[in-house]
């Protein structure tokens, strides 16, 4: 059998369905997917777990399917984390390099990146991510990559995306709790952008907003660099929660009719539709 190294796995922890997929590397250092599976979500609202038990046998099914299908047992995830306890920050930091025309190296950027993982947060908060925008090197600004320069000082703009320890714990437990280890714990926006945005769309400037159930996740990329990230409490279950309400109709049916006929543009939206709802 392949060496498990070969193989990443990864878990979405959504508001409305839990997702696991497995994938292998290729020569081109892209996955390749081997199998997913999904399953409804019952224990998750807007990126939080609300109950460890019922979010605990959404992952279990995913996992024991995919595992099945593929042939592959696997002891480490990738787990997405959401939610409106995310929230990001910009701060600077910088390092004396102490040598006379000192070349910048990998050491140098990495402690760089260890310093800002020490900045003081709120009570009940973690850094989840340090993300470079770009570096100065005595004070030459907009470096992009810095190894290899000569200076005395090393600068750098970041971009720090926080959480909630509590939540990001409670994704590990439950992960935890069908024998497997959290590699670590992505935002989604992030991830979701690696997916679906080119290299140049990054590069030329672009927003991906990705409307899930539960929460909207943002991420903005321009020259690049990731510039901001978000997560809004208010998902697809808003626009169900309205239907509802408004047609006085229930919830499974309510979605059926987003699913099926709902349009994100107006213009194209039939008018004269006509909907029959089966009574209670």
């Amino acid at each position: 059998m392949a060496q498990q190294n070969e193989y990443v796995a990864a878990i979405d922890l959504g508001t409305t369905k839990v997702v696991s997929i497995i994938g292998k590397k290729n020569a081109n250092e892209k996955l390749q997917i081997i199998s997913f599976s999904k399953a409804p979500s019952t224990g998750i609202k807007r990126g939080v777990v609300l109950n460890i038990e019922e979010t605990i046998a959404s992952i279990q099914r995913t996992i024991e399917e995919v595992q099945l299908n593929s042939g592959i047992i696997f002891g480490e995830v990738f787990v997405g984390i959401a939610g409106q306890h995310i929230r990001s920050v910009r701060n600077r930091g910088y390092i004396n390099l102490n040598e006379v025309d000192h070349v910048v190296n990998i050491e140098d950027v990495q402690k760089l990146i260890d310093d800002m993982y020490k900045i003081p947060t709120e009570i009940g908060e973690e850094i989840l991510h340090v993300l470079p925008q770009n570096f100065i090197v005595d004070n030459e600004a907009g470096i992009k990559n810095p190894i290899g320069m000569s200076g005395k000082r090393l600068e750098a703009n970041f971009h720090i995306v926080i959480g909630q320890t509590a939540s990001a714990k409670n994704i590990e437990k439950c992960v935890n709790r069908v024998d497997l280890v959290v590699s670590d714990l992505i935002l989604e926006p992030l991830a979701s952008a690696e997916a679906v945005l080119t290299e140049d769309e990054k590069e030329a400037g672009v927003v991906l907003v990705d409307i899930g159930g539960g929460t909207t996740d943002v991420a903005v990329f321009f020259d690049g660099i990731v510039r901001h990230t978000a997560v809004i409490p208010f998902g697809g279950n808003v626009i169900t929660n309205d239907i509802k309400e408004g047609c006085s109709i229930l919830q499974r049916q309510a979605e059926q009719l987003k699913v099926q006929f709902g349009s994100a543009l107006g213009d194209i939206a039939p008018e004269d539709k006509i909907v029959t709802i089966p009574g209670i």
